[in-house]
């Protein structure tokens, strides 16, 4: 059951359907926090591995998320989105994995995959496209990658982000300005009117 309209917002039944689960996952029902890790495990797993950048983290934060959401559902009290209160654990078990790592980041794999059915002329230019984004984002820092990611990827507001980030508002559109900056000046040249 899809929760995403045509235009590929989100419904709002989303959040009620969460908030459901949630209440359901209080009581103890194992049914439900399986129904709600099939419904956040590949967003979360795309905005993690976005995040962290070390393909052996995500798996593993994604597990430490899920728990948090099973131990600590209590704590969610309705003020936001049950999307922004789970990407808040996320987010912050994200950036507390790598503050304890030491380790230089291992390079990411090339998103190969580009649709058949566009003219190879096309595919070779969103595959580049693709890339050059992906090498501009490594250049960022966490903080500005997620609120990218979150902003792009996730179509949360900057209010939902700053929650998110436990920041200002403020502070989120200053790191959007800088990250779009730093991507435009990255991607020069390069049809980088879109970012």
């Amino acid at each position: 059951m899809s929760e995403v309209t045509a235009s590929g917002r989100h419904n709002p039944v989303e959040g009620s359907a969460d908030a459901d689960l949630l209440t359901r996952i209080g009581n103890g029902d194992e049914q439900a926090f399986e129904a709600l890790y099939r419904r956040y495990r590949a967003r979360l797993t795309r905005f993690l591995s976005n995040l962290l950048r070390r393909p052996h983290l995500v798996e593993e934060v994604l597990d430490d998320t899920m728990v948090a959401v099973w131990q600590n559902q209590a704590s969610f009290r309705g003020a936001s989105k049950p999307s922004t209160w789970i990407f808040a654990i996320a987010y912050r078990k994200a950036m507390k994995a790598l503050r304890r790592l030491d380790e230089p980041l291992a390079a990411e794999p090339p998103d190969n995959r580009v649709s058949d059915e566009a003219p190879p002329d096309d595919r070779i230019w969103r595959q580049q496209r693709r890339q050059l984004l992906r090498e501009a984002m490594e250049q960022l820092s966490p903080d500005h990658r997620a609120v990218v990611d979150m902003t792009y990827f996730h179509e949360m507001s900057c209010r939902e982000v700053a929650e998110v980030m436990n920041c200002p508002v403020d502070t989120v559109k200053t790191r959007m300005f800088h990250a779009r900056r730093h991507l435009r000046r990255a991607m020069a040249g390069n049809d980088a009117d879109w970012i």
